[in-house]
């Protein structure tokens, strides 16, 4: 047998921990507990302190700080008590309930002991867990992630803006764009998909046992339940779902799980584009002191950030569409299904923001080769002949040129073929076209043909 101790299984919590690791103190189950005891403990300061049982046991200020202080204050050691505690119970959620059933006690709070979990089937408190947790996740640890990005990507944006590059369009050499635009058109895609998540809605019920505030009613049948829980789920920062089986619906994950998804799609699209790039050279790549590229060729440096985002873009969409397909569909009013699979909550963003940072940080590691974008265009002049026989067709229909088909004129010049400036210049002077157009022709470069490249990059500055 060895002598290694046991290791994480997922590189996420080994490896990639250091990139990740904010997630946790929302997404792993010590997260989710510190969330369920919150859930749990407002709910006791609601019902005491509107009296919603007559039992006219309200709770002060000084208390109320002490008891959310649990929260604040939760620690590995209250992480092992309840861990203690579910392996007797072998229920998590009864587990955290007996937890703050110690603490009230502690507190001399005994007296509303019985108001602990009051009315609550597990799943109550498990869907408002779940959600401030995902929401607390996405907003505190992903989006910030995401907007550092986007911030460099703008950056990268406005300075190449001006930067002519010959396109591919088929992988073949086509009209040129400038670095500046392409950059941009991502900056685009990826904020359209921000605006997204950060409007998603996180739905949370809290009616009982089959959503039928069954218990509730008869144990105290003169309040107006569906009241009380929207305002106590409105409370925590959530929206009100009032028609539920025992479980929230968990339609809105799957909405969430889908925009995440799709940025993850739009990032990888940038990685391969970004990595094709750097294989032609238009991208030269930053070495890292101490860093090694291959284990037998000295001289690699390899587009590794770009390939371990790919890697991890789509096992983030693997996880997040299979939670996604899964948890919108429970049998009848109740099944297990969704409790295993949303353990796995972390794993689909801890992948997204992994793949996040090393995109970020691969940005920072390439600068532009305009030496090699310069010599790509200068030797594909033949992408002017869409402008030449642009230009021709307006000459046509304005009545100064009676070339006929300029399309097949250009197409038996170009297609196939590498021409020069000086056959491209030849060519343009024997056109029977007017002054003005030729004239225009005649200065036309491929580093200059391209149109409103650098005005497009600017709309996202």
């Amino acid at each position: 047998m060895s002598n290694l101790s046991i290791q994480p299984l997922s590189p996420l919590d080994g490896r990639y921990r250091a990139a990740v690791s904010d997630l946790g103190f929302h997404l792993s189950e010590a997260g989710l507990n510190r969330a369920r005891i919150a859930v749990e403990i407002e709910w006791l300061i609601h019902l005491a302190n509107r009296d919603l049982l007559g039992t006219n046991t309200p709770i002060s200020e000084g208390q109320i700080a002490q008891l959310r202080a649990i929260v604040t204050n939760f620690s590995d050691a209250d992480v092992a008590t309840l861990a203690e505690t579910e392996a007797t119970t072998k229920h998590d959620v009864k587990a955290v309930e007996y937890f703050i059933r110690g603490k009230l006690q502690e507190l001399g709070l005994g007296a509303i002991e019985e108001l602990t979990h009051f009315a609550c089937t597990s799943e109550d408190i498990n869907n408002l867990s779940y959600a401030i947790t995902v929401r607390d996740a996405v907003k505190q640890v992903w989006l910030p992630r995401v907007e550092k990005l986007i911030a460099k990507l703008r950056e990268l944006s406005a300075k190449y803006a001006d930067s002519s590059m010959l396109s591919h369009t088929h992988g073949q050499p086509a009209t040129p764009s400038t670095m500046g635009k392409e950059i941009a058109v991502f900056v685009h895609r990826l904020e359209r998909q921000v605006k997204r998540i950060q409007s998603a809605e996180y739905l949370g019920k809290f009616s009982g046992a089959t959503g039928t505030f069954s218990a509730h009613v008869v144990a105290a049948p003169g309040v107006n339940w569906p009241k009380e829980s929207e305002d106590f789920v409105t409370g925590l920062g959530l929206t009100w779902n009032p028609l539920t089986t025992q479980i929230e619906s968990h339609d809105w994950q799957a909405e969430l799980y889908a925009s995440v998804s799709l940025f993850n799609g739009i990032l990888h699209n940038l990685c391969t584009d970004i990595w094709t790039y750097i294989s032609l050279g238009y991208y030269k790549q930053i070495p890292v002191p101490g860093a090694t590229g291959s284990s037998t060729m000295p001289h690699k440096i390899n587009p590794i950030r770009f390939e371990n985002a790919e890697s991890n873009l789509e096992l983030s969409n693997a996880i997040l569409g299979s939670l996604a397909a899964t948890l919108i569909t429970s049998r009848l009013q109740r099944d297990l299904t969704d409790s295993s699979s949303q353990r796995n909550i972390g794993l689909g963003f801890g992948h997204s923001l992994l793949a996040i940072d090393n995109v970020t940080r691969g940005l920072n590691e390439i600068d532009l080769s305009q030496g090699v974008l310069d010599a790509d265009l200068s030797d594909n002049w033949e992408i002017l002949g869409e402008a030449i026989q642009t230009v021709i067709r307006a000459e046509v229909a304005a009545g100064r040129s009676n070339i006929s088909d300029p399309y097949a004129l250009l197409k038996d010049l170009t297609r196939g073929k590498r021409l020069s400036g000086d056959d491209m210049v030849a060519f343009v002077n024997g056109l029977e076209i007017g002054d003005e157009a030729k004239e225009r022709l005649l200065k036309l470069r491929p580093h200059t043909y391209t149109g409103l490249a650098s005005e497009l990059a600017k709309r996202v500055q």
